[in-house]
């Protein structure tokens, strides 16, 4: 339902119901959400609502597409042989920025990586690391591609919900250095 259909109103009113979304977010968990209010939020009606959502959660995986993105490219910000000592800037920036967000975060990606934007960064950064596997011709791309993105997506919930301690820079090192190990490893 939230494909682009190219009509600029349409894509206005998702604009606004995901900020809607993200703002409320940022007050209470997802689950505490309704679709009533969020719709006053973003000052439209509930059947509007659902002519562009099936759900909160379609929603929700929708408003979460840019952080998705962000992340699976700072961790792929890097060219020729990574350094395990030296995490791409890139990443450091993504992981303060998320860091500065992690209420909004925390409400989207649950503990061990679970969530609508746990979900969708599992799949995308998988995605990502099969193709570029692939594209090099390294074994095993499909195992590896679920060990790096389960392992950064747990991560970051983590540290997120604040079961792992540290800064955005010590945790970019970590997944760093661990990530480059999975992908050695096979």
């Amino acid at each position: 339902m939230s494909g682009g259909s190219g009509d600029p109103r349409a894509e206005r009113t998702r604009a606004a119901l995901r900020a809607a979304l993200l703002a409320e977010c940022e007050r209470q968990p997802l689950d505490r959400v309704s679709v009533s209010a969020l719709a006053r939020r973003a000052g439209v009606g509930r059947a509007t609502f659902y002519l562009h959502y099936e759900d909160l959660r379609a929603l929700a995986v929708d408003a979460c597409g840019e952080v998705v993105r962000d992340a699976v490219d700072a961790l792929h910000a890097w060219r020729g042989l990574p350094d395990p000592a030296v995490p791409p800037p890139a990443l450091v920036e993504f992981l303060t920025g998320a860091g500065e967000r992690a209420a909004l975060y925390r409400s989207l990606l649950t503990p061990g990586g679970g969530g609508p934007l746990g979900e969708l960064m599992h799949r995308q950064l998988g995605e990502r690391s099969r193709r570029e596997r692939e594209l090099r011709g390294a074994a095993h791309p499909d195992v590896v591609a679920a060990a790096v993105a389960a392992t950064f997506t747990a991560l970051l919930a983590d540290w997120l919900h604040g079961r792992l301690p540290g800064s955005a820079a010590d945790l970019a090192g970590h997944s760093w250095r661990l990530l480059i190990a999975l992908h050695r490893a096979v």
